[in-house]
Formats: structure tokens, sequence, C-alpha cells
């Protein structure tokens, strides 16, 4: 037996089960058409639903056509018309961009949905080698539309409220209710509710004004622009923020290894995904350690060094006018202006503009006895070991941390920069992410939470 004829006169029962999945969502849309004799009501969501299409398709042939009986013969000869099986059935049509249309006792389901993929570029922060490659906009509702073309599950919700008491943006809330845990939900909705800033303009700023500790060091929320990467974590039970005129979103709560995955992780094997992660995190090491460790062995700890590399260091220092920690100092923070220059000029010039700055300037400094060889050599492989973190957040926050434990080391040696690492690791462990551990390897889920306290 068909679902018509099984739920005939049980139309109303049906759209307000379909209701109540749904609800909270923002672009849920219950339209009731009525003139006359004739009368429908239409349930979609409209962020998925072609609007122009609906208009065309049903709601203008609604009020052209006869009567009741004539319209529902129009619909049913529509050929994006769907065959309803069961009531869940019509659930996940509807977050696909499906129409319910409910007249003369019987329900319809159209298929109206809308593809916004075409109207958006690529991502230009996180690019990956594999995967989906499409990043969000700075339309608020393409980028819901993003979502929910990836994310089909009645579980999604979406709220809305204004920020800003001069601009009024638009910002949404997603999260998946079956996955979110509620501690978390709330905490980030009542430190929305507290902050009352009078002009926000993107996340990054949203970012900021979330944050408890102003003056932290280590960001506690994710930026993104990827759609998968958001997909990913509104499953694992995080909350995403959306703003509108942005064209990245905030993810919360974010831990210390969120920020250490790339997309590509995802989709790689499981052993190059597994070496990847261990160069980066070697990288990681490497970009705090090694400048530390250069002044630490040449200023206070020769012995740590062979007897042939020891000579080779000293005799590549022959010349330079100054200790080595001056000379870290100067190539990193000119390390530094390069990177920032990258980003600042024009993207034809950039290639040209870092490559003669590092090469030629750095060639000159070496020849000028300014640096020594080896330097060059640690400078380098420091610039390359801090663009393998994958999250522009952290990698900021490593290149500050970078320096801090340098000064340390200039002052204790290698004694110095063991105690900064410590205090390091003391520092990210005591950190929280609204209540989540810092250093939490995986976030816990409502359902895995519930399950681990029924066992």
């Amino acid at each position: 037996m068909s679902f018509e004829k099984q739920n005939k006169g049980n139309i109303r029962e049906t759209l307000d089960w379909l209701s109540e999945e749904l609800k909270p969502s923002f672009d849920l849309v219950y339209k009731p058409l009525h003139i006359d004799e004739k009368h429908t009501e239409l349930l979609y969501i409209k962020t998925v639903v072609d609007g122009a299409q609906l208009q065309q398709l049903v709601i203008k042939p609604f009020f052209e056509l006869g009567n009741d009986r004539h319209v529902a013969a129009y619909l049913s000869s529509l050929p994006n018309l769907q065959e309803i099986k069961a009531k869940e059935q019509i659930l996940l049509d509807l977050t696909k961009g499906s129409v319910i249309v409910a007249i003369r006792n019987q329900l319809l389901l159209l298929d109206i949905k809308k593809v916004n993929s075409d109207t958006v570029l690529e991502s230009l922060i996180e690019p990956t080698i594999q995967g989906p490659q499409l990043s969000l906009s700075e339309d608020i509702v393409t980028n819901i539309n993003l979502i929910r073309q990836r994310y089909h599950k009645s579980s999604l919700k979406i709220e809305t409220m204004d920020i800003g008491e001069k601009t009024h943006l638009t910002l949404a809330i997603l999260y998946d209710a079956e996955v979110v845990l509620d501690e978390v939900l709330e905490n980030i909705k009542s430190k929305l509710n507290s902050i009352k800033p009078q002009t926000v303009q993107s996340t990054m700023e949203l970012n900021r004004l979330l944050n408890d500790k102003k003056r932290s060091l280590m960001p506690i929320m994710m930026m993104t622009e990827r759609t998968d990467r958001v997909v990913y974590n509104l499953a694992g039970g995080k909350v995403i923020l959306l703003l509108d005129g942005s064209h990245t979103t905030v993810l919360a709560p974010a831990v210390f290894f969120d920020f250490m995955s790339s997309m590509d992780d995802k989709y790689g094997s499981y052993w190059i995904t597994k070496f990847l992660k261990l160069l980066r995190y070697f990288g990681l090491f490497a970009c705090l350690t090694l400048p530390g460790l250069y002044v630490a062995a040449t200023s206070y700890n020769p012995e740590v060094f062979r007897v042939e590399l020891a000579l080779s260091v000293a005799g590549s220092r022959i010349g330079v006018p100054y200790p080595s920690f001056i000379e870290v100092l100067f190539l990193l923070v000119f390390m530094e202006l390069l990177t920032e220059a990258s980003i600042r000029l024009p993207k034809a010039v950039t290639g040209t503009a870092t490559t003669v700055g590092g090469l030629i300037l750095g060639q000159a400094a070496t020849e000028a006895a300014l640096a020594s060889n080896i330097m060059i050599i640690i400078v380098g492989a420091v610039a390359i070991s801090t663009f393998v973190i994958p999250i522009n957040e952290m990698s900021f926050a490593i290149r500050v941390v970078r320096f801090i434990l340098l000064a340390i080391s200039s002052f204790a040696g290698l004694a110095g920069l063991l105690f900064g690492l410590i205090g390091l690791l003391m520092y990210l462990s005591q950190l929280n992410s609204f209540g989540e551990p810092y250093f939490k390897i995986y976030l816990q889920s409502k359902r895995t939470e519930t399950e681990r306290t029924s066992t």
C-alpha cells in the first residue's frame, strides 16, 4: 500500500511531525495558500529550494487554475514529482531541496532544489590536492545552501541572530542536535548574547570577541572557508558560526590537534596520512626548537655537537661581529618581513619579490659576514617547517612562541630551552575551548557521551 493511501486523512499529523523534526531552523518555511475555495499548504527549506522555480511551477499555477482538482492534476504531471514511500523519506528529501505540497487530502513531493556550487570560488586559504575544492562565499544564504547540500540530516539546526549595534549583521548558529554537547552549545550562545559590539565586519573579529582571554597566545576557535571541513566538524559535534559578509566561518570548540589536521588527511590512504601527520609534528618541533638550539649550542653548550660539527659551526661564524642570538634574531626578523611582504604585495609580483629577497639578500648577508652559512640553512628550514602547519592561526602563534623560546635560550642555554618547552606544554594543558581541554585528542559528542555514561 502506498504512503498516500496509508496516511490519507493524516496529512496534518504528517506536516506537524515534519515541522517538529526540522525546528528550530530559520530557513524552514510553512506557507499556506488560499483563494476562494482553493487551499493548499507548502513546507520546504528555503535555502536549498529555488524560489523562482517554486513560484513558476507551484504558486503561480495555483492562483491561475480553476480548482483544487485541476491544481493537483497539474502538479502530479510535473516531471520532478517524486514518489513518497515513507515520512522519513520526505524528511530526507526536504533537506535536499524538495517541496512538500498538501492539496486535496494528499501529499505531493516536488524536487525544486537550488545548487550554488557554480557561483563560488575554490579555496585559497586551505588548498588541498584531493577532495572538494569549493569554499564559502560572503553571502550567508549561499553558505547555508552549500552546507545543506552536503549535510542531509534533519537534526541540523540553524538559528539566527543580529550582531553589532550599528551594523546588525546576520549571524547563523549551525549545529547537529543529535551530537552536539548541550553545555558547549549553551556556553557559546551565552557568550554571543553577552557581547555587545558596535560593529562586527568579519568572523576573525567575532573570534576575538568570543575569547575570554583577550591576550591568549593560542587560538581556541578555528577559522575555515572549506565546506568539507565545516561538514566534517558538524558531524563531530561542533558548533558553526556563519556571519553575513564574511567568507570564513568559526568552528568551536577547537583543540590543539584540530589545528594540525589537514582535509587531505580524510582523503589519503592510511600510511600516507600517518606519514604526513608525522612530518607536520616534526616540522612543528623543528620550527620551535632550531633557533633556540643553535643559540644554546654555540653560546653555552657546544659539547652537544660532535667535534667535527662544532668546528664547522665555529668556522662558519668567523668574522660575524655579534653573538649568535643577534645573528638568529636578525635573520628571523628578516624572514618575517618577507612573509608579511608576500601577503601584502599583489599576487603578480609576490613570487619575484620573495625569491629576490630570500636569495639575493641572504647571500649578501653571508658574504658581508652578517650571518653564517649554517644559520642561513637553519632559517630556511625553520621557514619551511612553519608553513607545513595547515591552519594559519596556529602557524602565526607558533611563530611568536619561537621568538620567546629563542630569548629564553639566549639567557639559559639548553636548560632554558628545555624549561621553555615544559612551560609551553603547561600553558597549553591549562587552556580550554568552551569547556573542552585544549589537549583533548577527540572532542566528545553527545552520542558517545551518552554511550559512555550508560555502560
